[in-house]
């Protein structure tokens, strides 16, 4: 465990693998028919071997080619997913902007989905009330409140999804190349409320593309390559390290 309450995550020795297909389990048949297989199953390693620790307040760029782990790791951070190795210790909540469609249901209004993605982040439900009329202002979805999630184009998705979770009180957001999709305006919103919270004290886990966000909001950045972590370092020295490596 950490030593003194001045982080917001420690990760040690972290693993994890999946399969490269979509088959489940082998059979026992094709462990007789090809018995040197046994020790060396169809799955790959995301990530092996990341170890980091973040300071509470600071504002982290993950950078790296696709398929490198970036997203896998936020979702490790989030506890969605589980390690195979090592361990994730996380001091506080997370507030995860992940993946636009996560915890809202297609069937389900604007409305409703606030309150209850709102409530499975943990936000009393008083709390949901008070602060909805905010929620949905700062989306800019007052006039498809009664509209099914389902029906929203994938901008408004973003709006609703950010506007949710940038109420949330945790200390850390979890950030995943969402804000690509919004338009500008929103975009330019969305950062100003990014900036805010940092102001306030909050904890940012940044993955994105988009090297001017980077630059913009974060101090540090962790470069993934072949599944580990390269390099961690000045947000600007990893940025010019990944931009050399690549093609």
């Amino acid at each position: 465990m950490p030593e003194s309450d001045d982080f917001a995550m420690r990760i040690r020795d972290l693993g994890i693998r999946f399969r490269r297909n979509r088959r489940g389990r082998r059979s026992v048949k094709d462990l007789f028919a090809d018995p040197a297989r046994r020790s060396r199953p169809d799955e790959f390693w995301a990530l092996r071997g990341v170890s980091f620790d973040v300071r509470a307040g600071e504002a982290i760029g993950v950078v790296g080619r696709n398929g490198q782990g970036k997203s896998t790791l936020l979702k490790l951070v989030a506890g969605v997913l589980l390690p195979d190795e090592g361990e994730v210790v996380v001091n506080g909540g997370v507030a995860p902007l992940i993946e636009i469609t996560g915890g809202f249901v297609g069937d389900l209004t604007v409305k409703e989905n606030v309150r209850l993605t709102a409530g499975l982040h943990g936000m009393p439900r008083s709390e949901v009330a008070r602060r909805y009329d905010s929620i949905i202002d700062f989306a800019e979805l007052a006039d498809f409140q009664n509209t099914p999630y389902k029906h929203l184009s994938n901008g408004m998705k973003v709006r609703l999804a950010f506007s949710v979770v940038s109420q949330l009180d945790e200390p850390i957001l979890l950030v995943d190349e969402v804000l690509a999709v919004g338009d500008k305006a929103f975009r330019e919103k969305c950062y100003r409320r990014i900036d805010e919270m940092l102001a306030a004290g909050r904890t940012l886990f940044f993955v994105s593309h988009n090297e001017r966000d980077l630059r913009r909001f974060c101090t540090r950045g962790l470069y993934l390559e072949r599944h580990r972590l390269t390099m961690d370092g000045p947000i600007d020295e990893v940025l010019d390290r990944y931009n050399a490596d690549s093609p």
